[in-house]
């Protein structure tokens, strides 16, 4: 059974930083490609970061130079690094896993920028 289960979110400031966490179950983690997507309230979920099996990255708009997806194979988990929170990328983070058809996601984890 794949799981991936989203952990780092929370309430903050705006400036502040947060680090996402996402450990995978049920795959061969390290072939697979990882991203974060982010849906605001009202909608719909979008791509924030990307990264491949060979470590490739590729990122919205919106988070270039503020976010850093990396991953760490040996214990199954991607990361994602935000810095510079913004009121606009509040909404619920989502983990993704791909590898041709498969497609697999996370429960979402809660990211809250207010004053």
């Amino acid at each position: 059974q794949v799981q991936l289960v989203e952990s780092g979110g929370g309430l903050v400031q705006p400036g502040a930083s947060l680090r996402l966490s996402c450990a995978a179950s049920g795959i061969i983690f390290n072939i697979y490609y990882m991203g974060w997507y982010c849906q605001a309230p009202g909608k719909a979920r979008e791509v924030v970061a990307g990264i491949t099996s060979g470590r490739t990255t590729d990122y919205a708009d919106s988070a270039k130079g503020r976010f850093t997806i990396s991953r760490d194979n040996a214990r199954n988990t991607v990361f994602l690094q935000m810095n510079s929170l913004k009121p606009e990328d509040t909404g619920v983070y989502y983990c993704y896993a791909r590898l041709g058809n498969n497609n697999y996601w996370g429960q979402g984890t809660q990211v809250t920028v207010s004053s």
